[in-house]
């Protein structure tokens, strides 16, 4: 009877509940959910490739602070300004600097003629107080009644009369963050007291299109539609918003430093300095107003139409009820996670493609959310029964084999086998300098050099593991591990390297820990190889390991040995350095020496990490390689005295190595002697 109960519960069929529920998160829309789909949408809006409009911002900065003096300046050095950038073929300026009351050093003259004489657009500012100083603006309003429906303020602040009479148009220079305070949409156009007034992007625009007016339709659901006469519809949500295409990029310049021509582009003019201009947030991060206007006119110009059609909220919906449904069917099959995982792709994808092809806004979080959450919840009968087959492996398997590879077999019975596969690896060992003196240290006393000896491979360990890497066995006080098996590492050099170089500065923290106990420190030398080997279990019918076999993995434990006699800490195999290369990977890299390591013939290059000055280096192989010692000591004494280099013991050994002669024979290769 409890197991009926547990197995009813449980059923796949009850995950329509986890369905029910997710519908019903989606239906009510809190704030979390929408916070999670604007910053979805973010992702979309910021994967288009950018595009170079024909904008430029022109910036109010440090530069131009320290030309012009104190802020706010004169009015005759605000025309000042603007004559400069007309005198470089500008196409229109909007001056994104409010001016609402007169200039006590009398520059409002000089400013007005200069509006006068060039084309520029002013900006007003929304206001939460009743004071409205703003003409009222050419507009054609169908269904006036329905005002209260857009983003209204009880008042506008304006530029004095003097300006603004003279100024080609006049634009509210607004912004409307989301709910979670970054600038995604912005208002083609606000009310206050009666009156439509328009953004700087929208005025802009009419001025391009060469309209006295643009012309609003509202309903009592909103804005029903909006355009200016001689050019395209314009889509906006119900409040006039649009959605800003933030891969619209534009030049930006500093008013102290302007372009010889500006092509006829518009420029915005605003304030970046630090102390008066005040970044928001948007999409891409936190920018200037005036940036996100020139965004936003790159929109509309461009006729960048990005949308969140009135059907996307229902669509959603649908999306979500039937494929919750069918991801709770597919849990029935045995590899019912492809299709579902196809159907989680599709999703995702699908949603990219409808944007990148039609600019339209879908949202795949929540669909996405309760198809997982559903197959997870149908899938929970199957891991049961599932986990009572890994008890039972357990059971017959736990006594004889490693806790890790029981794991291992719970996961894929079918590694009841012995066998192995060929594959590239990075391998790397790692072995103790030092360890006669620290057992001296200890003496008599084996449970502390235990102790510390654990301590040490702990810290080592744990790199291994952090860094993608498969711990295969310790060797005494020597650790081998190896990258790309079992699971696939399109990275595994560079994350073999990686680890080493986090594992010597691991352990140089951890020498100054035990220095503070009295504890003599630990040297470790590090040889990584890397090459195709045969990876599985190795073993017997009655016990096996994971593990790997082959040249490269000997070539490997050799190279360790070698790392003191060259001076270095790391030394990588040929087969490592190339496999970086593919990799395209940043470490930086230096040759050694041609090696032929003991017990064989052939020579193979080996390098290290770390700097030197490389056209030296090269000059210095060079010589080395073709017997010229002489000659590669003296690059040798160069690049010792050389601030940049990172490897002199590795030069010292090898100046050491020259002055005591040539080998007979000599062939560009070094033979070692020992292991």
């Amino acid at each position: 009877m409890k197991k009926y109960i547990i197995r009813t519960l449980l059923s796949p069929w009850l995950a329509l509940i986890t369905l029910s529920l997710i519908l019903g998160l989606k239906i009510s829309d809190p704030s979390f959910v929408e916070s999670v789909r604007l910053r979805y949408f973010d992702t979309l809006i910021t994967s288009k490739a950018p595009t170079q409009n024909n904008i430029s911002v022109v910036n109010i900065d440090e530069a131009t602070l320290d030309r012009y003096g104190q802020w706010p300046f004169k009015r005759d050095q605000y025309a000042n300004i603007i004559g400069d950038i007309y005198s470089r073929n500008a196409g229109l300026i909007v001056w994104n600097v409010l001016m609402p009351e007169n200039d006590r050093l009398g520059g409002d003259k000089a400013l007005a003629t200069e509006l006068k004489d060039h084309p520029v657009v002013l900006t007003n500012l929304p206001s939460n107080t009743n004071k409205n100083t703003a003409k009222k603006p050419g507009s054609a309003v169908i269904g006036s009644e329905h005002l209260n429906t857009i983003v209204n303020y009880p008042g506008i602040i304006a530029n004095i009369p003097e300006l603004e009479n003279n100024a080609v148009g006049v634009g509210i220079a607004n912004t409307m963050p989301e709910i979670d305070g970054v600038n995604r949409r912005l208002p083609l156009f606000v009310g206050s007291n009666g009156n439509l007034y328009p953004s700087v992007s929208l005025e802009v625009l009419r001025l391009m299109a060469g309209d006295s007016t643009f012309q609003v339709k509202l309903n009592a659901n909103g804005v029903e539609k909006m355009r200016i006469p001689s050019f395209n519809v314009i889509n906006t949500d119900s409040v006039g918003r649009i959605w800003i295409d933030y891969s619209q990029r534009s030049n930006s310049y500093s008013a102290v430093n302007l372009p010889k021509d500006f092509k006829k582009s518009i420029v915005i003019v605003g304030v970046s300095a630090n102390g008066l201009g005040n970044p928001v947030p948007t999409a891409l991060g936190p920018v200037f107003p005036q940036d996100i206007q020139a965004s936003v006119i790159g929109t509309l110009v461009n006729g960048v139409n990005i949308q969140r059609p009135d059907w996307a909220s229902g669509a959603e919906l649908i999306a979500l009820v039937l494929l919750g449904i069918i991801s709770i069917l597919l849990t029935r099959w045995t590899y019912g996670f492809i299709p579902f995982i196809l159907l989680i792709g599709g999703l995702y994808f699908g949603s990219r493609i409808c944007f990148q092809r039609y600019s339209l806004l879908l949202d795949c979080t929540i669909p996405m959310l309760g198809l997982g959450l559903c197959y997870v919840h149908a899938y929970t009968v199957k891991f049961i029964t599932e986990f009572n087959q890994k008890q039972q492996i357990k059971k017959q398997f736990g006594t004889y084999l490693s806790p890790d590879m029981v794991e291992r077999l719970q996961k894929n019975p079918e590694l009841l086998k012995l066998g192995g596969d060929t594959r590239n690896l990075s391998i790397m060992f790692t072995d103790v300098r030092g360890f006669t003196t620290i057992s001296e240290h200890y003496g008599k006393d084996v449970q502390g050099l235990t102790k510390i000896m654990n301590r040490y491979m702990t810290a080592m360990t744990a790199k291994i593991i952090q860094n993608k890497g498969t711990l295969d066995k310790y060797i005494g006080d020597a650790q081998m591990a190896f990258w790309n098996a079992p699971l696939d590492d399109t990275f595994h050099a560079t994350h073999a390297i990686e680890t080493g170089i986090d594992m010597l500065k691991d352990l140089d923290k951890f020498n100054e820990e035990i220095a503070k106990e009295g504890i003599p420190p630990f040297g470790m030398g590090l040889g990584i190889n890397t090459g195709f080997v045969v990876v599985g279990n190795m073993g017997s019918d009655q016990r096996f390991d994971y593990t790997c076999l082959g040249d490269p993995v000997n070539l490997a434990s050799r190279l360790e040995g070698q790392s003191k006699n060259y001076g270095v800490r790391i030394i990588l195999g040929q087969g490592t350095y190339e496999q970086l290369i593919k990799e395209g990977s940043y470490i930086e890299c230096v040759e050694l020496d041609t090696i032929a390591v003991k017990g064989k013939t052939e020579g193979v290059k080996v390098y290290t990490v770390g700097k030197t000055v490389n056209y030296m280096h090269d000059e210095f192989l060079k010589e080395y390689y073709r017997g010229a010692w002489g000659d590669a000591i003296a690059w040798i004494d160069r690049m010792i005295n050389n601030d940049e280099v990172t490897i002199k013991p590795y030069y010292a050994l090898m100046k050491e190595r020259l002055n005591e002669g040539l080998p007979p024979n000599w062939d560009g290769v070094y033979r070692a002697t020992t292991k």
